[in-house]
């Protein structure tokens, strides 16, 4: 997986001063071990209904990755089904699996899964089957799980397909990121535009499977406008029922971040980057797709419910190499080194690592991450549900600060009809006496696309006013 146009969800302190699109996204990745402690005191989230699994093989790095992964190479002597690399694995993730206690006797099922990786089309479908059926052991499934998986085109045939659909996976995230040959090479990707193509065959023919998305990269090196428009364009007429659209960040350590400067030749420039935003924003919601999400769309009714649950602040399992988790109000990850996570396995198993404990969290983490997640999607911050959590005087002053950005466009205001309010009506009701929290605003969101674009900054004004 890819991040998207935002930065990591797993801070607490405001952002530095943002520029305009310097937005990079967290997507079911490690964050830095990070644990709330104060003297406020209030209610930790629900018990976890969802579960992450981490599958790092890959057959080569890509050049922008920066993710815990294990390059298994294209001319191992090993099937991918006798590899011991693989099998050892798997049997220190489902160690974990076991050793990991419910958050609660009278826990709620699983309801989602999602398989992440680096590459989890590479593991055998059997090594699947057994994570599945030891989480539902550890932790009961409902009758109607959400399962993921993210596969990569050239790693999967039609029978491998229909083998996991059997095993119970209903969603495939499809990393096809380019539709040019040149750029797929550029990136170091291991699949070409032929291994696309059949990928597309594969999953589209399986009447089975009625929910897929498929991955797209902008602002790659030498990517001009033309190109990503014919990628959104094969996009849309292979009809996933989602999309999920990510801009390229140059990490330190990668190749890419050897290669380049972010904003220099032949990556693009700020604006460029903001254009090929817009443009997918354009492109996707005119063919049907909702932009749910700062980077993802959907037909109807086809948002992931696993990413939901990050989205909504709720809490979830993580299982396997750099993997995070957010349960009882902690976020936390395992480490991203294979020797070092099989030490934290057996610490678990011998009961050294306490997962769950009785803690306090901060108010003011917590009303950071609820402002962060929420103005990412296309539902905005429900004011009346913040007010009743973290006051009402501060659900004011966040619409205080943010009224140059209503007036100009970037911040949209609605009413309790979810009906938006012109910058006049915002300001009339804002001055009315008869509600601290102004008669009538009950939400805001950012506007699709520049308000999105402006993000990192509107959410570091709201970040100064939660914690000066």
């Amino acid at each position: 997986m890819l991040r998207s146009t935002f930065l990591p969800f797993f801070v607490s302190s405001p952002f530095p001063p943002a520029q305009a699109f310097a937005l990079r996204a967290y997507l079911p990745r490690p964050p830095p071990v990070c644990k709330y402690s104060s003297s406020a005191q209030s209610p930790p989230p629900p018990p976890p209904t969802s579960a992450y699994v981490h599958l790092p093989f890959c057959r080569k790095r890509c050049h922008y990755c920066d993710f815990p992964i294990i390059a298994l190479g294209s001319s191992t002597p090993h099937r991918p089904d006798t590899d011991p690399r693989i099998s050892n694995y798997v049997q220190l993730l489902l160690r974990e699996i076991a050793a990991t206690r419910a958050w609660s006797d009278d826990c709620s099922p699983l309801e989602t899964v999602f398989f992440g990786g680096g590459t989890p089309s590479l593991v055998p479908p059997g090594f699947v089957s057994s994570i599945l059926d030891a989480l539902k052991s550890r932790f009961g499934m409902c009758d109607s799980p959400e399962v993921s998986i993210e596969m990569d085109p050239g790693t999967f045939d039609k029978e491998k397909m229909e083998r996991l659909l059997e095993l119970g996976v209903n969603r495939v995230s499809l990393g096809v990121q380019a539709f040019q040959e040149e750029l797929l090479r550029a990136c170091g990707r291991a699949h070409g535009l032929k291994d696309v193509y059949e990928a597309i065959e594969i999953v589209t023919d399986c009447s089975e499977l009625q929910n897929w998305s498929m991955d797209l990269i902008s602002s790659l090196p030498h990517q001009s406008q033309e190109m990503w428009e014919e990628s959104l364009r094969c996009a849309i007429n292979a009809r996933p029922t989602h999309v999920s659209v990510y801009d390229l960040q140059v990490e330190q350590g990668t190749k890419f971040g050897h290669l380049y400067t972010p904003g220099e030749f032949p990556l693009p420039t700020e604006m460029q980057s903001a254009d090929f935003y817009r443009t997918a924003s354009r492109m996707l919601s005119g063919a049907g797709y909702s932009h749910y999400e700062i980077s993802s769309y959907c037909k109807d009714r086809y948002e992931c419910k696993h990413n939901l649950t990050y989205w909504l602040n709720r809490s979830f399992y993580g299982f396997g190499l750099g993997s995070a988790s957010y349960i009882n109000g902690v976020r936390f990850s395992r480490p991203r080194r294979l020797k070092e996570y099989e030490e934290w396995v057996q610490k678990l198993e011998d009961g050294l690592v306490v997962l769950h404990e009785d803690i306090s969290v901060d108010t003011k983490d917590m009303a950071m991450d609820v402002v962060m997640l929420s103005l990412r999607t296309a539902k905005g911050l429900d004011l009346r549900g913040f007010a009743k959590c973290f006051g009402k005087s501060l659900a004011r002053s966040l619409c205080q600060a943010l009224r140059q950005h209503v007036e100009s466009g970037h911040v949209v205001v609605m009413d309790d009809d979810r009906n938006m309010l012109s910058y006049p009506e915002f300001e009339l009701k804002m001055s009315e006496d008869n509600d601290e929290m102004g008669n009538g605003v009950a939400s805001i969101r950012l506007s699709d696309p520049d308000g999105f674009l402006l993000s990192n900054e509107l959410i570091s004004i709201a970040f100064g006013i939660i914690s000066p």
